[in-house]
């Protein structure tokens, strides 16, 4: 089939090969000229055959609304606009309302794979009506890995994304318990290889994945972590999980308490933490640290 392609950045760069590595024609286009095939989106629709089925992998929020607002004025009914971003699944029920006035479709998707997707394959998570779906099915089939799993057609418009959303909410409470192992391990005077522990935990355990892969992976490159800075950015999904939490009363202590720490690299010198030793030196005389 035919995909435009709209974002060719490190996810959807590695996107498009992948599908056209599996016989489809995508055209791309990027405000990047060195990475588009078309000039712009009026472009890139112009060459593409309908019923159209676009593919939008631009930043969440005010990017791709004026993505959204731009295909809805070239494309026409029957077509297919899907979001592979990380928006926000309210963010996916204002747009195919919007764009379901002109009789064009919308499909959400939430994509895990990151730079090891073109090889791999990409975990997908997708939401919208079947007839919608089913225009996209030869895409997600190519971009999806090898096997039975790794794609599901979570639910209504927004499913795929609040799927992605509680996925990456989990990954944050996953990571978080690796680090904080990793530095109760380098703590202690007892244990004197970290970086091996962690590896002999690839086999057999419990608590194996590809995230511990990953943490392998990373501490061969830098045995004690020395080069890097202990902060962590949160690209919103983290955020997102919480406030759904407590919209629908589901405790997620883990989840939320990983969100929190990462607030809390942020800081070089907590004003929390200036509190607590104010505090523990008034009731109990504990010595304080002068700044």
């Amino acid at each position: 089939m035919e995909l435009g392609l709209v974002g060719l950045g490190k996810m959807g760069g590695n996107m498009r090969e992948r599908i056209r590595r599996a016989g489809h024609t995508v055209i791309g286009y990027d405000r990047n000229p060195d990475l588009a095939d078309v000039h712009s989106l009026e472009e890139l629709v112009g060459k593409l055959k309908g019923p159209r089925v676009v593919w939008v992998m631009v930043p969440a929020g005010a990017a791709t609304q004026s993505t959204v607002d731009e295909l809805a004025a070239l494309l026409e009914p029957g077509d297919v606009v899907v979001d592979g971003g990380n928006s926000r699944w309210t963010d996916d029920e204002k747009h195919a309302v919007e764009l379901g006035i002109k009789g064009i479709g919308f499909v959400d998707c939430g994509v895990s794979g990151g730079v090891w997707g073109l090889e791999n394959g990409y975990a997908l998570m997708y939401g919208g009506d079947a007839e919608n779906v089913a225009k996209v099915q030869p895409v997600f089939d190519a971009l999806k890995p090898e096997g039975d799993f790794g794609a599901v057609h979570a639910g209504k418009v927004g499913a795929g994304h609040f799927a992605k959303m509680v996925h990456n909410g989990i990954e944050y409470a996953m990571m978080q318990a690796y680090a904080e192992g990793w530095e109760l391990l380098e703590k202690v005077d007892s244990v004197t290889d970290v970086r091996e522990v962690f590896r002999s935990w690839q086999e057999g355990t419990v608590i194996r994945s590809w995230l511990l892969d990953l943490a392998v992976n990373a501490l061969d490159e830098d045995e004690h972590l020395e080069k890097l800075k202990g902060f962590a950015q949160d690209s919103g999904e983290g955020r997102w999980t919480v406030e759904a939490a407590i919209d629908h009363a589901v405790p997620l202590p883990a989840i939320t308490a990983s969100l929190f720490a990462r607030f809390a690299s942020r800081q070089d010198d907590s004003p929390q933490m200036k509190m607590i030793a104010a505090l523990r030196n008034q009731f109990g005389g504990h010595a304080v640290e002068k700044a």
